[in-house]
């Protein structure tokens, strides 16, 4: 059977693991995926299609075969007729989960057209859902005054950008939606899930003087982030959200994607018929089924991500006791 007569269906992809300087051990603790002998691991790639880092499929018919592979092959019935003519074979999201066992860098990424600039890239919008977060926890997101560029980089040269920064308390289930532009860190004791664009270009502004494994002191990038910056101030820069039970409750949506959170602990159908896009499902807590073309089904449970071709248009999940996930698309 060649690889152009499989029917599509529900991919699962290999895990990518990322050691990071301040990742921790959640990935295996909390969301069940071992990374081996990997000191720690900071993020995982559960879904890209960024160069050096392609998502292989991991089980059924198609496995072995890597995401720029299908999408060369399947164009628009994996993708979207729509995202296929806009993107090509470059899968336009990048999914992950990320484990701060100490803070992250200050850092900042641009937009679509500073990246394409610079660097033949997309930009870089994200959203963040707290899957866990540790007493005390918080992260910065933009700022709580309106400064210059020269009063930033006076700040910066001090040591005192925190000064200028907003600083969030964070828990469980709190969503933030980070537009490229918005200077922001991740901090200590948070387990999240992360949806963005495609894009792996990032601008490191402070790193509180942090030094590697050799002992160097990480690189910034100064004058890049300068003009990626967005310097303005909003009032709110947390998502509020309703939480319900048995309801699909939408968290974001811009011009790069739509993710909504389904929790339900009855089965429910999805139906898709007038979505032009592929689905990504997140399983962020408990397991579920996927029931697709009348009689196929596959198991999702926490910690796994799934990938549902465009060309399939309804599904049911159907949940064990409960689930909780992320459901992402492009409109």
């Amino acid at each position: 059977m060649t690889l152009a007569k499989v029917r599509l269906y529900p991919l699962k992809f290999e895990t990518i693991f990322k050691n990071k300087i301040w990742g921790g051990q959640k990935i295996r603790t909390i969301l069940g995926k071992d990374f081996g002998n990997l000191p720690n691991c900071g993020e995982t790639w559960e879904i890209s299609g960024v160069k050096g880092n392609i998502s292989v499929v991991q089980l059924g018919g198609l496995k072995g075969k890597n995401l720029v592979e299908l999408i060369d092959i399947y164009k628009g019935e994996l993708v979207g007729h729509k995202i296929y003519k806009k993107f090509g074979d470059e899968f336009p999201l990048l999914v992950k989960f990320i484990d701060a066992n100490d803070d992250l860098s200050i850092q900042v990424h641009p937009n679509d057209e500073l990246a394409r600039k610079r660097h033949n890239s997309f930009g870089k919008t994200e959203m963040w859902y707290i899957l866990q977060a540790d007493k005390g926890a918080s992260l910065i997101s933009g700022f709580k005054k309106r400064v210059t560029k020269e009063e930033y980089l006076a700040h910066l040269e001090r040591k005192t950008l925190e000064q200028i920064l907003n600083r969030e308390a964070v828990e469980a289930d709190d969503v933030f939606f980070l537009p490229a532009g918005r200077v922001h860190t991740i901090g200590k004791g948070l387990l999240l899930a992360e949806i963005q664009q495609s894009s792996d270009i990032t601008y490191r502004i402070y790193d509180f003087d942090r030094r590697d494994e050799k002992g160097n002191l990480r690189e910034l990038h100064t004058e890049l982030a300068l003009d990626a910056i967005d310097f303005d101030v909003y009032p709110e820069y947390k998502t509020r959200y309703e939480k319900k039970e048995n309801a699909i409750v939408e968290l974001v949506s811009c011009p790069y994607f739509t993710t909504n959170l389904l929790h339900f602990s009855r089965p429910i159908t999805r139906n898709y018929s007038r979505l032009d896009s592929f689905v990504i499902y997140v399983c962020m807590e408990g397991s579920f089924t996927i029931r697709y073309d009348v009689s196929e089904e596959q198991r999702v449970q926490k910690g796994e991500c799934v990938l549902l071709p465009a060309d399939i248009k309804q599904v049911e999940l159907i949940p064990e006791t409960s689930f909780k996930i992320l459901e992402s698309y492009i409109l």
